[in-house]
């Protein structure tokens, strides 16, 4: 069967089960274009390349599948770089395809050219440029295999425009093999004996689980494992969701913003059990105090991130999933004893750090950002799939909404993406049609993609913005507050649109509370509308986040209020 490019290109993306595109076209990929429109999958058409990229990074992180996006060469493949290095940072599968201008002008300064495999070779998984067709289906193939497996993360595929056009024959790949990627699966067992050993002589153990639990589908492993053994948990930002945060033995999150319980009890433990988590600067402070009492395992199936920051005791190379499975197999194996009360007095020195309760707030007659999270939790019992912005609203949204389930906590960790949360909620809400999902914003970061609201309006997607609207860039701010003697320098936000008028413009629902009273009832009218909305809280101007570790502290020298 004889095919141009862009039909190759639609065949192999029906083969790897893609239902969904977001993308914005361009001259580099016109004849792709045209291919797309004669297919049944569907294009969601963004208003901006970074959101494309934000939005497929969302899709992916809801529905577990790789996310896509297609934009053309140029500007249209640079203004990508900001969301592929997102997806990076928290090991996101995604193929972002970028048109190139003809093979005959590359390196002659033509038209829209850049050097975007170049560009992204810092934060892609892997990323191609496609010189020859013949080689085509192979590298897109390649492409979604390597997104997907091992540590997951976006790969890039950069086509020439004279490729998308040139006919041959053509017959679908079916396998991928590469030589030098095999990623290891399964962990050794010799190792998992060992850390069997540690839990029965630990006095007093934990469990610090992260984003690899979520990517590899390990949740409900990791609660086996934790209501076997009987330790309590905590978990990174990325982690949220993968271990209930109602559950008796859930310590809140760790870090810089987490709860004084995580951070004591992770400084206090005596064997720290740590599953698919990077040790991010965020979370250990000053490293050599981070659970310096403890014996430290670390399972990981990226070799490269064990011992990359933090020494470790016990080092696992293997899946989350396969290896909390083995785990689980082992601990079946033995008597562990009465756990009850070997851990007691662990467990009562860890019910006295909650009792301080650290993120009490007084609602007074300001709306409080933490009492619009709380509302919105109640309101939607914990079942939305909540994306996040950057600064403040993350940090509340993740230490104030109590997510039970993995995948629904969207948030860009690792890159800290002003402008994420708006078009990954797109992306979600694709994936999830049926689920109720909700950006918490702040009036800063919602206005780098803000354009994305048509985007929801044209395509019918019903998705909730709540902005917590005080006026500044908060987190900046707070920093200024704490470390700059109040010097508010550049962090004012005073001339902020009406974001109500800016919904209605965009043919969207826009509401607003600016008293405590009008909160619930704009939550449930805005919840309860099946069309995109905004609703725009005025909240009390300079609320500070708490807990927080300054930076390079370690972790148990939290400010608490």
């Amino acid at each position: 069967m004889k095919l141009t490019g862009s039909q190759i290109m639609m065949e192999v993306l029906k083969s790897e089960g893609v239902d969904t595109i977001f993308g914005f076209p361009g001259g580099a990929v016109l004849d792709i274009y045209d291919a797309l429109d004669k297919t049944d999958i569907r294009h969601i058409l963004v208003r901006h390349e970074q959101g494309a990229v934000h939005a497929a990074d969302g899709y992916a992180r809801a529905s577990g599948k790789v996310g896509v996006c297609l934009v053309t060469s140029g500007p249209g493949a640079t203004n990508t770089v900001t969301g592929i290095a997102s997806s990076y940072m928290d090991s996101i599968p995604v193929v972002v395809i970028t048109g190139q201008v003809p093979s005959h002008l590359i390196g002659n300064d033509a038209f829209q050219e850049v050097d975007i495999v170049g560009i992204t070779r810092p934060c892609t998984k892997h990323n191609y440029l496609v010189s020859r067709i013949e080689d085509l289906a192979v590298i897109l193939k390649e492409a979604f295999h390597l997104a997907r497996t091992g540590r997951p993360g976006p790969v890039l595929v950069d086509i020439p425009k004279d490729l998308t056009s040139a006919s041959i024959e053509f017959e679908c790949p079916k396998d991928v093999r590469l030589k030098s990627y095999n990623p290891n699966y399964k962990p050794n067992m010799r190792q998992l004996k060992k850390v069997v050993q540690l839990i029965q002589e630990a006095k007093r153990p934990m469990i610090f689980s992260g984003g690899g639990v979520i990517l590899a589908n390990a949740s409900k492993e990791l609660t086996e494992f934790t209501h076997k053994t009987r330790m309590p948990l905590t978990s990174s930002l990325m982690g949220l969701g993968a271990f209930p945060g109602t559950d008796p033995l859930w310590l809140g999150m760790i870090g810089m913003h987490g709860t004084y319980r995580a951070n004591m009890s992770t400084s206090e433990c005596d064997l720290l059990i740590s599953i698919g988590v990077r040790f991010d600067d965020r979370v250990t402070g000053k490293t050599d105090a981070f659970a310096a009492q403890a014996n430290i395992v670390h399972i990981d199936i990226d070799p490269t991130s064990i011992r990359k920051n933090i020494p470790v005791s016990v080092p696992i190379v293997g899946d989350c999933k396969i290896s909390l499975e083995q785990l689980n197999r082992l601990i079946d194996e033995i008597d562990l004893g009465d756990l009850s009360k070997r851990r007691g007095e662990w467990l009562d020195l860890i019910e006295q750090w909650k009792n301080t309760n650290p993120l009490a707030y007084t609602q007074d007659e300001i709306i409080k950002p933490q009492y619009v999270v709380e509302k919105l939790y109640e309101l939607t019992g914990g079942e939305a799939i909540i994306t996040t912005e950057v600064g403040q609203n993350q940090m509340w949204a993740a230490q104030y909404y109590h997510f039970n389930k993995p995948n629904h906590f969207i948030t860009s960790g690792g890159l800290g993406c002003m402008g994420f949360g708006l078009p990954a909620a797109i992306g979600a809400q694709v994936a999830c049609p049926d689920k109720m999902v909700v950006d918490i914003a702040g009036d800063g970061s919602i206005q780098m993609n803000s354009q994305e609201m048509a985007t929801a309006v044209q395509f019918n997607l019903p998705v909730k913005i709540v902005i917590l609207n005080n006026g500044y860039l908060g987190m900046v701010r707070q920093w200024q507050e704490l470390f700059y003697e109040k010097r508010y320098a550049c962090t004012s936000m005073e001339h902020c649109p009406d974001f109500v008028k800016l919904a209605e413009a965009y043919g969207a629902i826009g509401l607003r509370a600016v008293t405590p009273e009008e909160v619930s009832p704009v939550l449930k009218e805005g919840l309860s509308i099946p069309k995109p909305v905004i609703m725009d809280f005025t909240v009390a101007k300079e609320e500070g986040v708490y807990p927080m570790v300054p930076a390079g502290a370690p972790i148990t020298e939290m400010l608490l209020v």
